[in-house]
């Protein structure tokens, strides 16, 4: 069974999974060690074009448990089952409190989301069973699965049953994008790495767990780095002149899970939360 933190209320709507088809399953091609379990520091598989192919199952990897409780409201009984990074629960997690590079207006803004506790109030996107929005669909900490061939590379992600498209068969990014949860992105290499570059992100989804909030001028630059065949590493660029003084850059270290696939999951299936929290109203 796979279940998301349970950050006290932040997280109520947790999601659970259930063991299916496909859950514990290895792909012949996978390498081996003398054992018989995959080798998680075999070589970089390559594609076609030789470059890296990221192509798997993945998922962030947990921070230090002390270090995740500096940043939860309820200590160490704020952590579930699957432990975080800590990047899910503050994406301002490499910076002190009130240290956070913010605009005045973007400050005062998530000051009061926070003193209100918008985050686990019933009007908040997870608790209506909104989509997770970027980048919280890949921070959860449930797997996502990359699928990259010559013209897209894909971002599917166990979180919500959501995808991306990232396209790489030459096309700009567009002039007027539709705002959307997961934005638009195009994606090149610059040598070994992955470069994705995304705009057209609505407003409605946070950054993190906490509830931290940003514009629809969001423009993020993902850099995805395959170390060997288990290990990666994806930098985060946010760059957003309404919400940001200057850019905002998180690295975030991924490992393949080779053993298993993506399972569904819907929120609002079993979403029985929803009435046991405060209202928006309540909160104020």
């Amino acid at each position: 069974m796979r279940l998301r933190l349970g950050i006290l209320a932040l997280v109520a709507v947790a999601s659970v999974g259930v063991d299916a088809q496909w859950a514990q399953y290895t792909p012949a091609t996978t390498p081996k060690t003398a054992d018989g379990r995959p080798n998680l520091t075999a070589p970089v598989p390559r594609a076609a074009n030789r470059k890296p192919d990221l192509t798997g199952v993945w998922q962030i990897e947990a921070s230090p448990i002390p270090e995740l409780i500096e940043l939860l409201p309820g200590g160490e009984n704020g952590l579930g089952e699957d432990v975080p990074n800590k990047h899910f629960v503050n994406i301002y997690a490499d910076y002190g409190f009130g240290k956070e590079p913010l605009t005045p207006a973007a400050a005062a803004a998530n000051m009061a989301i926070l003193q209100r506790g918008q985050a686990t109030s019933s009007n908040a996107p997870n608790i209506q069973c909104m989509p997770d929005g970027f980048p919280l669909v890949q921070t959860t900490p449930t797997p996502f699965k990359i699928v990259q061939t010559n013209d897209v590379t894909l971002v599917l992600a166990e979180s919500s049953t959501t995808f991306r498209q990232v396209f790489t068969d030459g096309r700009p990014l567009p002039r007027d994008p539709q705002p959307s949860w997961m934005g638009s992105s195009v994606g090149r290499w610059e040598g070994e790495t992955f470069v994705v570059e995304t705009i057209g992100f609505n407003d409605r989804a946070p950054l993190d767990a906490m509830g931290h909030m940003h514009s629809t001028a969001l423009k993020v630059t993902e850099r995805y780095h395959r170390h060997d065949y288990g290990h990666m590493d994806i930098e985060i660029t946010f760059d957003d002149p309404e919400t940001f003084t200057k850019p905002l850059t998180i690295v975030l270290p991924a490992r393949l899970r080779p053993e298993t696939d993506l399972i569904e999951y819907f929120c609002a299936e079993n979403e029985r939360d929803r009435d046991h929290l405060p209202s928006q109203a309540a909160s104020k």
